[in-house]
């Protein structure tokens, strides 16, 4: 029964939720404890370096299926205790859920995934970094309700080195195919929300959410 499976699914994706949660706080404390002043730092400067040669090279290999599903990073070798990159909050959506790198069928299952050859939202000009996830998907909702956003609505993603408030700028209709519609925009530090449009229709169309980070 789909009510079933939905119960389920909030279970076990808060259960996810909360387990990063207790992990963050660990890396924090371990941390300050050692006084690392930036936890899994070779981590962050590699994700920095990989975000800017996708803007330097112009994503020119974002063009294929397996392109944005395999993710360059794997967690767990920098000594991660799994494959969470972090969470995604949207209070308007009163929705919350474990982020992944590498928008696999796996990980879209789990939560939301940013698509590989698009920015890790890790913060910087010149990034975008694109969350897909579904439109609803075996009685689970995801982005089902993602047509409430608008403009000025915050979207925050939580990482191990900390919390960015992005706000929505500019929500477009696309077709799937359109790849330039996703491409880093020049000093702009971005997040966008990608899903299927209209919904439980195949996919005839991507929705797109653009964000920006406000710095603080």
């Amino acid at each position: 029964r789909p009510w079933v499976f939905r119960w389920e699914k909030d279970i076990e994706i808060k259960k996810e939720v909360n387990h990063y949660w207790e992990v963050r706080e660990t890396i924090q404390k371990v941390s300050e404890e050692q006084q690392v002043p930036v936890p899994y730092a070779e981590l962050l400067d590699e994700m920095r370096h990989y975000n800017m040669r996708l803007y330097t090279y112009k994503q020119r290999d974002l063009n294929c299926k397996s392109a944005y599903e395999l993710s360059e990073f794997t967690l767990t070798e920098y000594g991660l205790p799994d494959e969470k990159f972090g969470v995604i909050s949207i209070p308007k959506l009163d929705l919350e859920m474990p982020l992944f790198l590498g928008a696999s069928e796996e990980n879209m299952a789990a939560g939301a995934a940013v698509l590989s050859q698009t920015s890790i939202p890790i913060g910087g000009d010149s990034s975008n970094a694109v969350i897909a996830g579904h439109r609803g998907w075996n009685g689970y909702p995801y982005f089902l309700d993602i047509e409430k956003l608008e403009e000025g609505d915050e979207v925050t993603i939580t990482n191990i080195w900390g919390t960015l408030h992005y706000y929505v700028k500019e929500i477009q209709i696309i077709a799937p195919n359109d790849v330039n519609a996703i491409l880093i925009r020049p000093g702009r530090d971005m997040i966008t929300l990608l899903t299927c449009h209209p919904p439980n229709t195949g996919g005839r169309y991507r929705y797109l959410v653009f964000c920006e980070r406000v710095k603080e």
